[in-house]
């Protein structure tokens, strides 16, 4: 059999030597591809970890979400609002008493102290607190008295130094008995007056709230914030098309 002259057998091996890449390049093109993979690795894990101190930043400092899991503030508040809590309201809280925990937020802080001060809470504010018997817990009511203020209840009207209280507006009352003091505080209480730098809460819905006048005063530095937005609101039961109750969603606070 014929075969092709040796010039040719030459040629052809040498453009097929041309025609691929040397060892080196390889090697290094993959090199590349690893490098590239790696830094975008770190670019998503960067990215992560900024956004983390980002929302952490702005729960400790700014806003915070909170669900209403009871009806003591009804009918200000329903059982299912989801909320937005300011926790500027009152000046830049720097967090104290924090303990540190494998969970998120990786820091719990029970008390909080004031860099900057804006202003007092008035009364009539809706505000969450840490809740003075379980400190774990966050609670929401309403200011009913200042610092310095006498309390008192008699047959279920709260009076602060010594004048009633307008609140039919955003309170309700359920039970038509009437429980005397002795037995228990909810109808007919004190008077008391309120130590400085310390609050007296109440549910708006009175008849069955957990309040001041069962645990005592709020003091102000476990106060975390004003409530001012309901963001979502969800009933869950019904008919499936009650289960979110849309014209409560975007409600300002009052």
């Amino acid at each position: 059999m014929d075969q092709p002259p040796k010039s040719l057998r030459e040629a052809e091996s040498s453009s097929s030597k041309a025609g691929s890449p040397p060892p080196s390049a390889v090697a290094n093109e993959s090199k590349g591809e690893r490098r590239t993979k790696k830094s975008i690795l770190r670019e998503y894990a960067e990215a992560i970890v900024i956004a983390m101190i980002l929302a952490f930043t702005i729960r400790v400092f700014v806003v915070q979400a909170f669900k209403i899991p009871s009806g003591s503030m009804i009918p200000s508040l329903l059982i299912g609002d989801h909320i937005l809590v300011n926790k500027l309201a009152y000046g830049l809280q720097w967090p104290e008493e924090c303990h540190f925990d494998l969970s998120f937020p990786p820091v719990t802080c029970y008390s909080s102290s004031m860099l900057t001060n804006f202003e007092k809470p008035q009364r009539g504010d809706i505000i969450v607190f840490r809740f003075p018997e379980d400190e774990e817990k966050d609670f929401i009511k309403r200011i009913v008295g200042l610092p310095g203020d006498t309390i008192q209840i008699r047959n279920k009207v709260v009076y602060v130094n010594r004048n009633p209280l307008k609140d039919t507006a955003y309170t309700q009352r359920i039970d038509p008995g009437i429980i005397e003091g002795r037995i228990n505080p909810r109808d007919n209480f004190g008077p008391v007056t309120i130590p400085s730098d310390s609050y007296f809460v109440m549910g708006d819905n009175r008849d069955q709230s957990l309040d001041s006048r069962f645990w005592g005063y709020v003091q102000e530095h476990k106060i975390k914030g004003r409530a001012f937005l309901v963001y979502w609101s969800w009933k869950g039961k019904g008919a499936w098309t009650e289960w979110i109750r849309w014209s409560r969603i975007g409600t300002i606070i009052q």
